[in-house]
């Protein structure tokens, strides 16, 4: 998992490029949205996301919502 240093930590909505186990911020920041939620995830709890579709998921039945909604939309 990332490390994060709160002494280092911005304020505002941080742009991370998601890979499988960890993430590179791309622009600093205290929190992203998560994508079917649109609820703040502070990053030192992030836990779920896409690498495929770049996208921060709040809790794992929103990463599974996410899924479901693009199979319905045949994406």
């Amino acid at each position: 998992m990332h490390k994060f240093n709160n002494r280092l930590a911005a304020s505002g909505e941080a742009e991370l490029l998601y890979s499988g186990g960890d993430y590179l911020v791309r622009k600093p920041g205290a929190f992203v949205r998560c994508a079917v939620t649109d609820k703040p995830i502070r990053l030192e709890s992030l836990r779920y996301w896409s690498v495929e579709h770049q996208e921060a998921y709040a809790t794992p039945e929103a990463a599974l919502e996410a899924e479901i909604r693009r199979r319905q939309a045949g994406a």
